[in-house]
């Protein structure tokens, strides 16, 4: 099972009718990694570069990962996040988890639903928002991450052709961003 995942949960084994304690048993024996609370991977497993989106998507499976890690992960940045974004329902709980880094940014409704594809990354399906969104929220969170990080998105996500106009315009009009990012997409044409 860990070599088809690349990351399991005890919940996971449970599932396929194994007990959680064999996973604790294999890691006390040394046969497994537990890279952090409640996750399993194999010992010779190589982490691929974005080996903490897989374990935030294991550990917050209701999550989707944004903003900054999102622009990481699409290659529309240069910064490297020490944090996992991850965007949450407002009423969801806050999660408890010790590594890796997580950070909480919260949504609702159609803002936290719209753009949503999903990636597989070293064996598991982890939900992340479109570049054309990632833009959208990034100047929704203008204020947190910096206007400077916003606009760069902005300028490589058109010149790398990651998104068309009408995209970023959508997910501006979903995140309701839509007067602030005028201008700067404008400026752009």
């Amino acid at each position: 099972m860990l070599r088809e995942s690349g990351v399991l949960r005890p919940r996971d084994v449970e599932e396929a009718g194994i007990s959680a304690s064999y996973l604790n048993r294999m890691y006390a024996e040394g046969l497994i990694d537990r890279p952090s609370r409640g996750l399993y991977c194999l010992l010779d497993s190589e982490p691929g570069e974005h080996r903490s989106l897989a374990e935030a998507a294991k550990l917050i499976p209701h999550g989707v990962i944004c903003l900054l890690s999102a622009l990481h992960f699409h290659e529309l940045t240069t910064e490297f996040p020490f944090e996992v974004w991850i965007a949450l329902d407002n009423h969801a709980r806050q999660p408890a988890v010790d590594s890796p880094p997580i950070r909480v940014a919260r949504f609702s409704g159609p803002a936290l639903t719209f753009g949503i594809e999903e990636h597989q990354i070293d064996g598991v399906a982890v939900r992340i928002y479109t570049p054309a969104k990632t833009v959208a929220d990034c100047f929704k969170f203008r204020n947190k991450i910096g206007l400077d990080v916003a606009i760069e998105a902005l300028r490589d996500c058109l010149r790398e052709k990651r998104a068309t106009r009408d995209e970023i315009w959508k997910a501006a009009q979903v995140c309701r961003m839509t007067n602030v990012m005028r201008p700067y997409l404008e400026s752009l044409s």
